[in-house]
């Protein structure tokens, strides 16, 4: 058997230029490889720094730097393996029809947790905030990723989802640590209208729980059917509040009566007319 030098010098050296080239595509894969491991934990640093700047609770705090070290490793995986040869077109391409139709079955959840990431991250409420949302009013007892619940002040258990909180409105009661208490006294049109406003502000600067540092507004607000209605603005703490408006309700009718003030009440007078069958 004759042995073909120049055609295994070809092949041999062939084989080189492959081992070569390859090995250099390689080493630059690893070095982009290494460089990544750098930036990846460069990142994540940041993140981390951010999120703790914002006070983000704990529970989203590892959750968020799991899910972005885990999306940054694998298109770390994807540029090694395109670096090297392999061809990622078409895995890509599977990855990306899955995650769609992954995404598709789990729409209503997926907002849920979209909601409760942007809840936890910005804050609008926190655990123990009193809120209405949802035609529904209490504290808020967690913050769930998918669902907050909710204690009503008639002591229910409500669970809203958090898409919902996300995208619609809710308002914080006592996030401002004070609340101005609206309420409305009607006294009769004979009346003396200086002496109610008068008891009025006696009473309320005589509360200890209404803030002296703050304006108590009385006014006469309008002209009722029967009343002329004084709207009455004190201002106390959020704890304060339905104490204060409770408390007023009962001493303004205490009060008033002692003053000889009348509160109306709607009346109608009937007239009965008789016809006479003769």
């Amino acid at each position: 058997m004759e042995i073909n030098i120049e055609k295994i010098e070809h092949y041999v050296q062939m084989l080189g230029e492959m081992g070569l080239q390859f090995g250099v595509q390689f080493l630059l894969a690893v070095v982009v490889y290494l460089a990544g491991n750098f930036i990846i934990k460069r990142v994540l640093g940041l993140v981390e720094l951010a999120l703790k700047k914002k006070e983000v609770e704990a529970t989203l705090h590892s959750f968020l730097l799991s899910i972005l070290g885990t999306l940054l490793k694998a298109i770390q995986i994807i540029v090694f393996a395109s670096m090297i040869g392999i061809q990622t077109a078409s895995l890509i391409a599977v990855l990306g029809a899955a995650g769609l139709a992954i995404g598709l079955a789990l729409q209503g959840s997926l907002a849920n947790f979209a909601g409760g990431v942007l809840i936890l991250l910005f804050r609008p409420f926190k655990n123990g905030d009193a809120i209405k949302a949802q035609g529904y009013v209490g504290t808020v007892e967690e913050i769930q990723i998918f669902n907050t619940i909710l204690k009503t002040f008639d002591n229910q258990r409500i669970i809203i989802p958090n898409g919902l909180l996300s995208n619609g409105c809710v308002t914080n009661i006592n996030i401002n640590g004070t609340r101005r208490v609206d309420m409305v006294f009607g006294i009769g049109y004979d009346d003396d209208i200086t002496k109610a406003k008068t008891l009025l502000r006696t009473m309320l600067e005589a509360d200890e729980r209404v803030l002296k540092d703050k304006a108590i507004d009385i006014w006469v607000g309008e002209h009722g059917e029967s009343s002329i209605n004084l709207f009455v603005r004190p201002w106390t703490t959020a704890e304060d509040y339905w104490a204060v408006y409770f408390d007023m309700m009962e001493k303004v009718k205490v009060e008033f009566d002692k003053a000889g003030i009348s509160i109306p009440y709607p009346q109608r007078d009937v007239h009965v007319h008789q016809t006479q069958i003769g």
